[in-house]
């Protein structure tokens, strides 16, 4: 075992792995990490914890990783290079490892510029670091784990013991690029992959036949990504927003409209009947990408939604989760 880790062992021993996004709050309190514990427990293998996601400034990943640690949970520590140059980068990992922090997810993070959306300010004046890539801090990260050495050579007394993540957009553009991006990460030391959220099945279903063809699918596990909608709105955007992001109109039509002017009761029967809708739809998304070959888990985000998950995960039929 190269960590040890929950999910590492789920993996190795050949099940369906479930992993579930917690995502910290803006707020110097770790009440509401522990609050969305309690209603994760017990439904996936590992539970990601978000790196200030969108670029903004929240309870760091580390600490709420550590505090799941101490809740006997287990996290996926993410870690963004948008934040960090490669020295701070490790001294995080050697840090976190001492708690007994074990999985952690290479990403660039989302840029600056995204983080003044809505009624929220962010920072899109900050200075970011990218002072690697996310392929290198893979690199990075099994360097310190297999040679116990740090980026720069220096030998590291107790190395870490690291299951190493990526993130993977399957179709965005430049479309061709995606799956030797995805070969170069699985080369750079990823032992499993988080994509962005899958809606049109038969798009990934294609893209995963070119996975295939390489062998990547054989060389690091890969798990799909499951964004929960919760309204056509919400669809719309991530339609039209994000990118590598497609859904088809037909998920888009399953929720109701709500006529301008409509009472507040017809908006909130409709609210309740787009949740429902929602829910079911990430179920059969589930379904689906468990059927594609090569697809080793799910990735369940429901993004400030967390009491959604435990209803997806049983009508999915993914639980009892494994013990191993």
């Amino acid at each position: 075992m190269k960590s040890g880790s929950n999910l590492e062992k789920v993996l190795e021993a050949g099940h369906f792995a479930v992993t579930a996004e917690l995502g910290p709050p803006m707020s110097a309190s770790g009440e509401e990490v522990k609050h969305k514990m309690e209603i994760l427990r017990g439904n996936a293998d590992a539970f990601n914890i978000t790196d200030c996601q969108t670029a903004v400034v929240r309870l760091s990943s580390i600490a709420s990783a550590i505090m799941l640690i101490q809740g006997g949970m287990e996290p996926v520590m993410q870690m963004t290079t948008r934040d960090r140059n490669r020295i701070a980068i490790q001294a995080d990992i050697l840090g976190a490892c001492a708690f007994g922090i074990k999985n952690c997810l290479s990403i660039a993070g989302d840029h600056q510029s995204f983080s003044a959306a809505g009624r929220l300010k962010g920072h899109p004046g900050a200075r970011n670091v990218y002072d690697v890539d996310s392929i290198q801090l893979c690199a990075i990260l099994k360097k310190m784990r297999d040679e116990g050495l740090t980026e720069g050579g220096d030998p590291i007394e107790e190395p870490p013991k690291l299951f190493i993540g990526a993130a993977w957009t399957p179709m965005a553009d430049p479309f061709d690029f995606r799956v030797i991006r995805l070969a170069k990460k699985a080369e750079a030391g990823a032992d499993f992959i988080q994509t962005q959220g899958v809606y049109d099945v038969k798009q990934f279903a294609d893209v995963m036949k070119e996975v295939r063809n390489l062998g990547v699918h054989e060389r690091t596990a890969i798990l799909a990504g499951i964004i929960v909608p919760r309204s056509a709105g919400m669809l719309r955007y991530m339609n039209a927003s994000v990118a590598g992001v497609t859904v088809p109109d037909e998920l888009i039509k399953r929720f109701p409209r709500v006529k301008k002017g409509a009472s507040k009761e017809a908006k909130r029967d409709a609210r309740i009947k787009s949740e429902e809708i929602g829910k079911q739809i990430a179920v059969e998304l589930i379904e689906q990408v468990r059927e594609i070959e090569g697809v080793s888990g799910v990735h369940i985000q429901g993004i400030e939604w967390e009491k959604a998950v435990p209803e997806i995960v049983k009508a999915a039929g993914l639980l009892p989760r494994p013990t191993v």
